[in-house]
């Protein structure tokens, strides 16, 4: 996050067509269909069954999945990542599917602090070169997070980015899956960090500015800003679901990080902004629990 930076679709169509054929349904609306054309009509293609214990796993993105600010002020921690650090504070998503040797030896970070989705297609093509059965994706809170809203990553933008980055990875790993995460409600970081003094002395180097300038403002002007940049952060929410549901291995998090209510514990101490070791083993735990359902929550 550092600056700097709901696939029903499928499913019903197969249940038609299935549906059609099993009642003897035909196109020009008659009662029973000519046995030998029924026979004749290929099978459904069937859903793609969505492997709950993947066995390798790649994550992109941006700070966030690095641990930024979580061990220290301004620098990475990627062995506290949610998605594939090692310690057992965070009990990372990597050691949940993987366990501790599997994630040390079949796991890696490719996300990079203050990337925007722009960055991602590169990322992914790194992450395909590993043929991973599994990929995380985190990114877009730099693409709100500019120095002023009209910096913003246009929408339209942002998604041309995140379906170039599925092609680039389906070029090369076709069949890998794919979680991806919303992006964290970035109002709700602002109103609870704003109350410490160290935090805002840090937000001022250039954490977020197009939420967090002037942190202490609650004029029309400042709530217009934060305002602007939460409806953004929603407008990506709705392209990261509405991309991954067009792909038939991709699982969104149904929005469970953007609703997820960071507080104080779940925050990092350094900038009160970025997820501490806490916040990323809630992190750790959406993406378990969205990887391993038996029916994807978006």
């Amino acid at each position: 996050m550092r600056s700097g930076g709901h696939r029903a679709g499928g499913v019903l169509a197969a249940l038609v067509a299935g549906a059609l054929a099993l009642t003897g349904c035909d196109a020009v609306g008659g009662d029973a269909a000519d046995p030998t054309a029924s026979s004749a009509r290929p099978s459904p293609k069937p859903t793609p069954e969505w492997d709950r214990s993947p066995e390798s796993l790649v994550a992109v993105g941006d700070s966030i999945t690095r641990g930024f600010d979580a061990c220290g002020v301004l620098s990475d921690c990627p062995e506290v990542s949610w998605a594939t650090g090692d310690s057992a504070e965070v009990n990372s998503l990597a050691v949940r599917l993987l366990g501790r040797s599997g994630a040390a030896e079949r796991s890696w970070n490719y996300a990079v602090s203050g990337a925007r989705m722009a960055d991602l297609p590169g990322q992914m093509a790194r992450a395909a070169a590993r043929r991973p059965e599994l990929v995380t994706v985190m990114t877009g809170a730099n693409d709100a997070c500019r120095a002023t809203t009209s910096r913003m990553t246009p929408v339209a933008e942002f998604r041309a980015d995140f379906e170039d980055a599925l092609r680039t990875l389906r070029r090369s790993a076709p069949k890998a899956q794919v979680y991806v995460a919303s992006v964290p409600n970035l109002m709700r970081l602002w109103s609870e960090g704003r109350g410490n003094p160290l935090g805002r002395q840090v937000w001022k180097l250039g954490i977020c500015p197009s939420m967090l300038d002037d942190a202490d403002a609650l004029d029309s002007a400042a709530t217009l800003r934060r305002e602007t940049v939460l409806r953004r952060v929603e407008d990506y929410n709705t392209v990261l679901e509405e991309v991954c549901a067009a792909d038939r291995h991709c699982r969104s998090d149904g929005g469970a990080v953007y609703d997820f209510r960071f507080g104080t514990d779940q925050l990092s101490h350094w900038d009160w902004f970025h997820p501490s070791k806490d916040g990323q083993a809630r992190l750790a735990e959406i993406a378990y629990r969205t990887v391993t359902a038996r029916q994807s929550p978006s």
